[in-house]
Order: structure tokens, then sequence, then C-alpha cells
């Protein structure tokens, strides 16, 4: 990757990108830095707990923004929800399933629609934020809100959706003029931002010359270890695939032969990539958030129902809470995984474009068995790169009530997130490489 990078910095157009996506990047975690007026910051940062919630999810996400109060609070959440409602709806609405497949114009107008979405989820969350925020004590008797008033609501909740608006505005600067996907490249500052407050605070615990000695400096040894080892796992398999063989038929078109090579179709094994973790630890954090809406994180004054969500949220309550909360974590990435790679991946479109090309898989007839033997082999990577995921994601949660450290539940969402970017990244600047290889070549 370095190697890549440093070649990439050789090439002035290629060295002009690389700078403009980090200057974008410089005012992303500049922006948040920047206060909303009649927001708190002390009391935001009493607000947010023990890291469990959705609340502390934004959080990570946005590196820091949530818990600062600043005006890129929501970060891109509103943006990524709009996206993934436009890919629900393009499967059921027949409209925007043309859009989808009328090529660069048509994905043009589907970003046009994510984006006025995104904006107008951005201020219903907004509002929704200054509600709960209004509604909600913290502790020392702050407020986080400091004025009330209809003016106070429009500008806060315009505050929120602006920066919204700027960070989806930098992500597309980004994708236009610099180098890989700038919304990906947005979480990923916002992340790896965090890392340096992770291991100070590994460091504070167990490296300090008060609290040193051998058994936390064992336990600092394996959280690097396992760390380290985590991260080569999820870059195996995230490249891992399955080469599914393909042979073309020939024919005679006039005086000239076509078809006759082989070929393969590569299925990933981790085929939805992070979206069903991220699916999985936002329905995992809803009863943490309600414990604390309604309840103040208080349990044994709340009701029975509370105490029930209490045993579904990790952190909470005695050490058994982590186990339900990990299996059911668990479960619920492996229904996503299989949930949105049927979304994405059609094996009976696949099944009737070979064959209308002269395409077949060797051992197969073209159409219904194709297609079976396709499905086959997509369940089998499927359960492979669910299990895979369920690991990565409970692996933070176990280790957080193992080593009893807080705000570690969504590690494996971060992890993932940050790995996929960087190698994604790194693909499209060996690809702009070999494409201005290849036009010094042809000229």
């Amino acid at each position: 990757m370095f190697n890549t990078i440093r070649n990439a910095v050789k090439i002035p157009d290629l060295r002009k990108r690389l700078w403009f996506t980090f200057l974008m990047m410089v005012i992303f975690r500049f922006g948040a830095h920047i206060p909303v007026p009649f927001l708190s910051k002390e009391a935001m940062q009493a607000f947010l707990g023990n890291g469990t919630d959705l609340f502390s999810l934004f959080d990570v996400f946005t590196g820091g923004a949530f818990s600062n109060a600043t005006v890129m609070a929501m970060g891109v959440s509103p943006y990524i929800n709009s996206s993934i409602i436009i890919q629900l709806l393009a499967v059921a609405i027949p409209a925007l399933e043309r859009l989808s497949k009328e090529g660069l114009e048509g994905r043009k107008k589907l970003n046009k629609i994510t984006r006025y979405l995104g904006i107008a989820l951005a201020f219903i969350q907004g509002a929704g934020l200054y509600v709960t925020l209004h509604n909600l004590g913290v502790t020392n008797n702050m407020t986080a809100i400091k004025n009330e008033g209809v003016l106070t609501f429009f500008v806060i909740t315009l505050t929120f959706t602006a920066g919204t608006a700027f960070i989806v505005w930098l992500g597309e600067q980004i994708t236009e003029k610099g180098i890989g996907n700038g919304v990906s490249l947005i979480i990923f500052a916002g992340i790896v931002s965090r890392i340096p407050i992770a291991a100070v605070s590994i460091y504070r615990n167990y490296l300090t010359n008060g609290v040193r000695n051998m058994k936390n400096i064992a336990i600092a040894a394996s959280i690097l270890i396992i760390a380290i080892a985590a991260i080569v796992l999820v870059v195996y398999f995230d490249s891992a695939e399955r080469r599914i063989p393909v042979q073309y038929a020939k024919r005679v078109v006039g005086r000239k032969m076509y078809g006759g090579q082989s070929t393969n179709i590569p299925v990933k094994v981790i085929m939805g990539g992070v979206m069903p973790i991220i699916f999985a630890s936002s329905i995992m954090a809803f009863p943490a958030t309600i414990v604390r809406l309604a309840s103040s994180g208080d349990l044994p004054a709340a009701g029975i129902w509370f105490r029930v969500l209490g045993c579904l949220t990790a952190g909470y309550g005695p050490g058994w809470t982590d186990i339900v909360y990990s299996v059911l974590y668990f479960l619920l990435i492996i229904f996503f995984t299989y949930f949105y790679s049927a979304i994405q991946f059609n094996p009976i479109e696949m099944a009737n474009n070979m064959k209308k090309s002269g395409g077949y898989i060797p051992g197969y007839r073209p159409g219904k068995p194709t297609s079976d033997y396709i499905s086959k082999v997509a369940s089998r990577l499927n359960l492979t790169g669910a299990i895979f995921l369920g690991i990565i994601a409970v692996l933070p949660v176990i280790m957080g009530a193992a080593f009893k450290i807080t705000g570690m539940q969504i590690g494996g969402t971060s992890l993932l997130i940050m790995e996929g970017v960087a190698l994604e990244s790194v693909r499209q600047i060996e690809s702009q490489m070999v494409m201005r290889n290849y036009k010094g070549f042809l000229e």
C-alpha cells in the first residue's frame, strides 16, 4: 500500500488528487470542532454514557463531532439512510429500477434524488435530536440546550442540517476531484480520528505507573494481538472470492468466429460488505436508546419492560446480558447478510444473461440448473461470510466484558469500514496508475 502511494505521488495528476483528498478531510476535521449555538459540549459528553446506544454509534462515525456538540454532529448518517432507502425502493418501484439501469445519466438522477432525500432526513433527524436533548435531563443538573424557544429550535436544527449537507458536498468533491469514494472516506477519517483516544484510554487503564503490573501488561498485549489478528483476517476475507468458471460457445458471424473463450464469475465471500453489521448494530442499539430516553439508564428504578430491554443491551445489568446481546447480534448479522445479498445478487438474471450470450457453466445446463448452482454457491459463501462478520462484530463485546472496557461494542463495525475504505482507495489509486501507464504506451 505504501509503495502504491509513493509511486502515485510521483505522477503530477495523481499527486494533485491525493492532496485535494487530504485537504477535504482536513476541512471535515476542522468543521468537527465548530460548536453549535445554544448547545453545551459538557452536557453532550455527560449524556453519551457507556457507548452502546445509537448516540454513541453516531459519535464514533462522526469522529467525536456529536459528543463535542459541533455543526457536523449528525455526520453522513442521514445520507446513508437515504441511500439505503433508495436502494430498497429501486427493487420495488419500477421507475427507480429503470433509472438504475440507464447507465451514467440514470445514476446521476438517482444520486440527485438521494441527495435531496438525505437533506430532508437530516432536517427530520435534527429536529428529533433537538426534542430529545430538550426533554432529557443529564447529570450535574446541566441541560444540553442552554435556551428555549422557536428560534433556538430552528438554529440548532438548521445548523445540524447544514452540517450534513456540507459533509455530503465534501464527499462529492472528493469523489469527483480526489481519490476514492468521498462519503466513505469521510466516515473513514472520523473513525481513524478516534484511534489515538482509544490508545490513550488503554494506556491509562493498563500501562500507567499507578496500575502497571504483569496482569495489566498481559491484558494490553492481548488487546493489541487480537486487534492485529482481526485486521489480518478482515483483509483476507474481504479479498476472498469464489470464481465460477464460464465457457462461451463458438459461433460464426459472417466470415468471423466469435466466442470460445473461458472466463469466470467472481463471487465474494463477504458479499454485503459492512452493511449487515451496520443494520444489525443499529437495531441492537435501539434497546439501549429506549432505556436511556425513558429511564435515564436507571434500570432498578425503571419498570419491568425497561429491565427487559436492559437485558438486550450490552453493559447494563449482570454479565449474562452481554451473552444475550452477543447471541442476538450474531443472529441478526447472519439474517441481514442473506437479506442484503438477496437484494444485490440475482442468480436468475445472471443465468439468463449467460444464456443469451451463449455462455454456460461446465457440467450444468443453461437456465434453471445454472441459476440453482449459482444460488447454492452464493448461499454457502454467505454463510461463511456471515459467521465471520458475526465473530468480528461480537469480538469487541466479549473483549469489553472480559477486560472491563466500555465503548468497544461497535469496534467490529469500525474495523470493517476502515479496512474496506482503505483497500478500495488503494485499488482506485492502482487503477489510475495503470490507466496512465496504458495512455503513455499508446501515445
